[in-house]
């Protein structure tokens, strides 16, 4: 595995700016900081600047001064941070209580970074242009790549293809993985309120007790994928939240439920769905109580373009070795909002290995690997070079073909 010298020397600069990203989280829509520092570090590089796309959006646009080339290409990296704490000790941690980078956002937003610095410096190796686009608004489904897209991004700044990168603990440190078609879930959540009668917990007989029906939708629903489903079609269903009754003696009058549900395919979300407020809306009614399903869509699944995927992989191929590609990673129940860009153009999204955890926190307690939304993660800071090196070879491989 070979990354760039330039690169290389780089190194300290880029773990400097993804450490300080690391220690001043900042939650979806409030990236102000983060942002800032972007779009300082792409106009000094010599990069057109554009900033408040999505609210806190950046692009940083670059013209190659290589082959001419009418061809465009988007990078993307996300910025924001999750509302959890960190439990991590080291010099860098987060320096705002209940804010972390638990997702290693810090460490996509460093590795493009690193990419347009160099390639500010080096635009004779390529024609046409590259829009960076640093991302607001990844977590907890608040759609930064959505928004984005609704205020114009790809009008303005017009892609062929577009790509993305997510680093992946458990993964050996700098492996690529990819995959064509459905790579990782859509993301959807759902409320359900049952409505009965109330009244004392002494005399039952008097109401419609809302808990043991809800105690039958909740068995009821386990069917939908256990029964309904293609066995063969991964989906999920999950009940993550029962509210009901404020006292011990009380019948509550009704009960809500929530959870999530998640799926590759709109065929089998549409079915879940249909059949979620089926058992919903008939089952309460056998017993005298009524049920009302409301169901959100959030993310769809991220769906890899098979040529985009294909010339992704490639490129890991030549840069750093057969050895350290896998063109068929498994697929992720968990979802990621780049789908919205795959639902626009063409591209591929890839992950690359974080590594089993000897460079983080968790490891001096014995805990092994550090997984992701874990209060102990951190981005490990050797795949800056070769993330933002990865970058680079894409783009010269991208304006050549």
């Amino acid at each position: 595995m070979k990354t760039l010298d330039e690169i290389e020397r780089a190194r300290g600069e880029l773990i400097a700016i993804r450490r300080d990203i690391h220690a001043n989280p900042e939650l979806a829509f409030e990236e102000t900081r983060t942002s800032q520092l972007v779009a300082d570090r792409l106009r000094a590089w010599g990069l057109e600047v554009h900033t408040g796309l999505g609210k806190t959006g950046v692009v940083g646009v670059l013209h190659g001064t290589g082959a001419a080339s009418k061809k465009a290409l988007g990078l993307r990296a996300d910025m924001d941070a999750l509302p959890m704490p960190e439990l991590n000790r080291f010099a860098h941690a987060s320096t705002i209580s209940g804010r972390m980078h638990g997702c290693g956002h810090d460490g996509h937003t460093t590795m493009l970074l690193g990419a347009a610095q160099y390639l500010a410096k080096h635009r004779e190796l390529f024609g046409g242009t590259v829009n960076f686009i640093f991302q607001p608004a990844e977590e907890g489904g608040h759609a930064g790549a959505q928004a984005m897209i609704e205020e114009g991004l790809f009008e303005k700044f017009p892609c062929d293809a577009i790509f993305g990168i997510h680093n992946m603990p458990g993964h050996k440190t700098n492996k690529f993985c990819f995959r064509a078609g459905p790579l990782m879930a859509s993301s959807n959540r759902w409320d359900i309120v049952i409505r009965g009668v109330g009244g004392h917990a002494a005399m039952p007989n008097r109401g419609i007790d809302p808990i043991v029906i809800s105690a039958e939708v909740v068995q009821a629903l386990q069917s939908v994928i256990s029964r309904r489903r293609d066995p063969l079609d991964p989906a999920v269903l999950s009940i993550t939240q029962i509210h009901a009754g404020d006292a011990y003696n009380v019948i509550p009058n009704e009960v809500v439920l929530r959870g999530t549900v998640r799926t590759f395919t709109t065929q089998t979300l549409d079915q879940i769905e249909s059949d979620m407020q089926r058992i919903v809306t008939s089952l309460p009614q056998v017993y005298g109580a009524t049920g009302e399903l409301t169901f959100f869509r959030s993310y769809p699944a991220v769906v890899n373009h098979a040529k985009e995927t294909a010339f992704a992989a490639q490129v890991a191929r030549e840069a750093f070795g057969a050895e350290n590609v896998d063109e068929n990673t498994m697929q992720l129940m968990a979802a990621e909002d780049f789908s919205f860009y795959l639902q626009k153009i063409p591209g591929a999204y890839l992950f690359l290995g974080n590594g089993e955890g000897d460079h983080r926190e968790a490891s001096y307690h014995g805990m092994g690997p550090c997984q992701l939304h874990n209060s102990n993660y951190d981005f490990n800071d050797a795949l800056l070079p070769v993330g933002a090196t990865y970058w680079v070879k894409l783009v010269e491989a991208f304006f050549k073909a």
